[in-house]
């Protein structure tokens, strides 16, 4: 049982000493319409879509992140992610923010080159989205403390740069209906993490980057590329 405890991948939670273990770690796929644009698809509102990442995955705010291998193409994508404390299935959208516990900002490092090549030819993401170190951070901040969001700005900068710069208003699905529609395919539990899409910006990193980000009222991210 001690080696289960060593391996469980915690997050700080904010203004506390306490950690929120995490379980699984969901994404929503393409929810900015520029992003979807920039991406070349077609901007069409039907239900979100989910890939997945490992709990390992995660870095927290601060740290440094190895450049993957088996890529020439690795991509940033900043997020807001939902931190669920409540269990349930089949979640009404109007009950939906009840099951969330906090939130907090979220990088989904992506091997995009991986990515493209998976979608020619019909293939799952998981090399492309899950690979080591490839979800950044930061501390939950509680629902409790903060409220809930849905608009204030989101941004990245690289080396002091800003890449992306949008508001959470501009969101395909909010909150409230990305965790739904997830809890219709999986039964959400505690400790589960939802990184909610990223908007227009997405762009390559380089060995020796410096990742800077923030979603206004929530908190700010801070990663070096190794």
């Amino acid at each position: 049982m001690d080696l289960f405890r060593l391996l469980q991948t915690t997050v700080p939670v904010a203004g506390t000493d306490r950690q929120f273990p995490v379980r699984r770690i969901y994404c929503v796929g393409r929810n900015y319409e520029k992003h979807v644009a920039e991406m070349g698809h077609d901007v069409k509102r039907s239900k979100p879509f989910y890939f997945a990442k490992p709990a390992d995955a995660i870095v927290l705010s601060g740290g440094t992140v190895d450049y993957p291998p088996r890529t020439g193409d690795l991509h940033h994508e900043i997020e807001l992610v939902v931190a669920i404390g409540k269990a349930g299935s089949n979640v009404p959208v109007e009950a939906a923010l009840d099951h969330v516990f906090g939130y907090a900002v979220g990088i989904d490092l992506t091997r995009r080159d991986l990515q493209h090549a998976a979608k020619e030819k019909g293939q799952p993401w998981e090399t492309a989205k899950g690979f080591d170190q490839s979800a950044p951070i930061t501390a939950i901040h509680p629902a409790a403390s903060i409220g809930h969001r849905s608009s204030g700005r989101i941004w990245l900068a690289v080396n002091g740069e800003i890449r992306q710069d949008a508001d959470l208003g501009e969101q395909i699905w909010n909150v409230q209906e990305s965790v739904a529609e997830l809890s219709s395919l999986f039964e959400l539990a505690p400790g589960d993490l939802l990184y909610t899409g990223t908007p227009a910006g997405v762009g390559p990193l380089e060995p020796g980057d410096e990742v800077t980000g923030g979603i206004a009222g929530i908190d700010e991210i801070r990663i070096r590329i190794a």
